[in-house]
């Protein structure tokens, strides 16, 4: 049996229901493309975690360089996914979801063509602005297809499965096609991938009626976007302790934040989805995904490089050696969709970042001492369950909690705060990474391990603001069917 029916048939018998007017041998099919649009944007933020090295090497630059080729993506990606939700509702999910798709492999060519670094961060940000017209509308299209609750969340998780094989095949791939034939090749191999997303999305049957009504406030959007960047701007000249650098970033991001903020108190069409902010329980779970986005990514980030540059590991065998933690992506999201239809989101939720917590401590513990692998890996493999766990979980959360006819713009600021989360990992890690042991004169192992270690610490008040917000209120109802014509309402 060839991959793509075997995939078919595994999302046509965990969900087993067929959309309204869409044959059952298509509707299979085009939950599989919808997920590898979301494999092909994640797999860009893993597979060049083991090129760093080599990037650096070719095109020159700092860490606070490398730090931009990685939050040059996320920036873009986590900024216009606040607005990339409505965008969706107005123009259509299949339409955004399709020309997002188109441009990332495009860019994907030309990002493999820059002739320099600061070349590839502008690349990279493109790229960026296509993800954030991919993941919102692949949750609008995901809740037409499926609108029955339970058939929902095991949609959900065949989508967070095939994704989550990104995580899984990011380091390796990366590893691999780096040791062939450099950091270019990374780019390449989100080529096909984009094609073969766009054959299994092709035709009327995957389809979003759009609602012209609803507007997008473009100027709200751009603030959002620049005081994200100087913001992130201000962490990476702390890093590399350009301290005028950063006193001009942080005072222009917080002037930005606050021109942002005046924008959307007048604007008739926020950014920002108020209804969706103000749902009970939603806040606890926003911060959540931003905390798994922190430490998930950061620690991609950093330990890469002390990994090559530090302790010699090629750039396979750092793919390699992240298998404990990517692993777990790949197969543990169908047991926690399972979970979560049963039990609810917020169990797995708890549990997702309790397990991070103590993945993310361990980690930082056997960096900081320089003990063997073996306990960096039972870390790694800690911290790739509790992802695991919670994503999943929290996606099935936030489209539980948010408001009658708000999917897109619910999905879209859940997704932007994990990519805030996931900027901020780099940011902040990067810099505590650089710092501390310019700072204590110790050695750039302990930097790393008291980065990991700070990323512990986040997930740990996450989870106590997340057992406290459950101990206050009920465990929320079963999401009511949404039908495609209230679901469209603004």
């Amino acid at each position: 049996m060839r991959p793509g029916r075997t995939l078919a048939a595994l999302a046509d018998r965990t969900t087993g229901m067929v959309m309204p007017g869409m044959s059952p041998d298509r509707k299979p099919y085009a939950l599989i493309g919808i997920a590898l649009g979301y494999f092909m944007v994640l797999l860009d933020m893993t597979v060049l975690s083991v090129a760093e090295p080599d990037l650096s090497r070719s095109l020159g630059g700092s860490v606070a360089g490398l730090q931009w080729a990685v939050t040059g993506y996320t920036v873009a990606f986590g900024a216009l996914l606040l607005s990339a939700g409505a965008a969706a509702d107005r123009f259509g999910a299949h339409r955004l979801f399709r020309g997002g798709v188109a441009v990332f492999g495009a860019g994907s060519l030309l990002c493999a063509a820059a002739p320099g670094l600061w070349t590839l961060v502008v690349l990279r940000g493109v790229l960026g602005a296509a993800a954030a017209a991919c993941v919102p509308s692949s949750m609008a299209l995901i809740t037409r297809l499926y609108p029955e609750p339970a058939r929902r969340a095991r949609a959900v998780s065949v989508w967070a499965a095939v994704s989550g094989a990104a995580l899984a095949a990011g380091p390796i791939a990366g590893g691999l096609l780096v040791g062939l034939a450099g950091w270019r090749a990374v780019f390449l191999v989100n080529v096909p991938i984009a094609a073969l997303t766009l054959a299994l999305v092709s035709g009327s049957a995957v389809h979003c009626p759009a609602a012209p009504d609803r507007r997008v406030d473009r100027t709200g959007q751009a603030l959002a976007c620049a005081a994200l960047a100087l913001g992130t701007d201000a962490l990476i000249a702390l890093g590399g302790r350009h301290w005028a650098h950063t006193a001009c970033s942080f005072g222009a991001a917080i002037a930005t934040g606050g021109l942002f903020a005046a924008r959307e108190r007048r604007s008739t069409s926020p950014v920002l989805a108020g209804a969706v902010l103000r749902a009970p329980g939603m806040a606890a779970m926003l911060l959540a995904g931003a905390a798994v986005g922190f430490a998930l990514t950061g620690a991609l980030f950093v330990l890469p490089l002390l990994l090559q540059q530090r302790l010699g590991y090629s750039a396979v065998g750092t793919g390699l050696a992240f298998l404990p933690m990517t692993l777990p992506t790949a197969f543990n999201p169908l047991l926690t969709g399972r979970l979560v239809a049963r039990t609810g989101p917020r169990g797995p939720v708890l549990a997702g970042l309790c397990l991070l917590t103590a993945g993310a401590a361990a980690m930082g513990a056997t960096v900081w001492a320089g003990a063997p692998y073996a306990f960096l890996a039972a870390g790694l493999a800690a911290a790739g369950f509790g992802v695991s766990f919670a994503l999943p979980a929290l996606t099935t959360a936030v489209i539980t909690l948010a408001p009658e006819g708000t999917a897109g713009s619910a999905g879209g600021l859940f997704n932007a705060v994990r990519q805030l989360g996931a900027t901020m990992g780099v940011a902040v890690l990067g810099a505590f990474a650089t710092v501390a042991p310019h700072r204590g004169g110790g050695r750039a192992d302990h930097g790393v391990g008291g980065a990991l270690l700070l990323a512990a610490a986040v997930c740990a008040v996450c989870a106590t603001v997340a057992s406290a917000g459950r101990r206050r209120s009920p465990q929320p109802a079963a999401p009511r069917p949404l039908t495609p014509a209230r679901e469209r309402q603004p």
